[in-house]
């Protein structure tokens, strides 16, 4: 079922990123639902996870992951846990995995799951992450997985230059945004319409 999930729904979507195939290929996502929705585990679309949140799509998980254009030696932060399964692709790939989770039950859930995966490159935090991770950045790259109605300016401070920020932004209406810092300010580029739960927390009191 994992093979076709990448083959019929992120492959043929465009996705072709041979690292994000790999990784999504290997992390077992029937691992990240909760008791009773394995089987729904590999179909084309989000499944619920409790408190009001979400597992995102698949094809979703795979190309936020590609737009982030991470390697080897990246180190990258992700924003809203929620069950840890794009934090296990991600650590497939990159070197450090940091990854924010503002829900405490979920973050509970999410590193036990991912100890129990052994991943030992993912550190996690109960917090609001509109303020990123200043004591573990510079990132590489940093994903949101929860739509603020603007750009957090902390998460763009903490990118390296020529870093890369992948959100969902928009309230009713989200576009899923590549942000890149550069030496003369940021470059935006939007990729698609999307549909995410709103980011909680500051981010809604600015």
């Amino acid at each position: 079922m994992r093979k076709e999930m990448v083959t019929d729904q992120i492959m043929a979507r465009g996705v072709h990123d041979p690292l994000v195939l790999e990784a999504m290929n290997r992390v077992e996502r029937h691992r990240f639902v909760p008791p009773g929705w394995e089987r729904d585990a590999y179909l084309d679309g989000p499944l619920p996870i409790g408190d009001g949140q979400t597992i995102s799509q698949p094809y979703i998980v795979a190309l936020m992951t590609e737009m982030a254009r991470i390697g080897a030696k990246s180190r990258v932060l992700e924003i809203g846990t929620g069950s840890g399964y794009q934090a296990a692709v991600l650590a497939e790939i990159a070197k450090e995995v940091y990854t924010i989770e503002i829900i405490e039950r979920l973050g509970f859930l999410a590193r036990e799951t991912l100890e129990q995966l052994h991943y030992r490159n993912i550190q996690l935090r109960i917090g609001d992450g509109y303020q990123g991770w200043p004591d573990a950045a510079p990132f590489d790259a940093i994903l949101v997985t929860a739509a603020p109605s603007h750009i957090p300016p902390p998460l763009v401070d903490q990118l390296v230059m020529g870093g890369r920020l992948v959100i969902p932004v928009g309230s009713f209406y989200q576009e899923l945004e590549v942000i890149r810092r550069t030496e003369l300010g940021v470059e935006k580029e939007s990729v698609i319409p999307v549909r995410f739960v709103p980011m909680t927390g500051k981010a809604q009191r600015q």
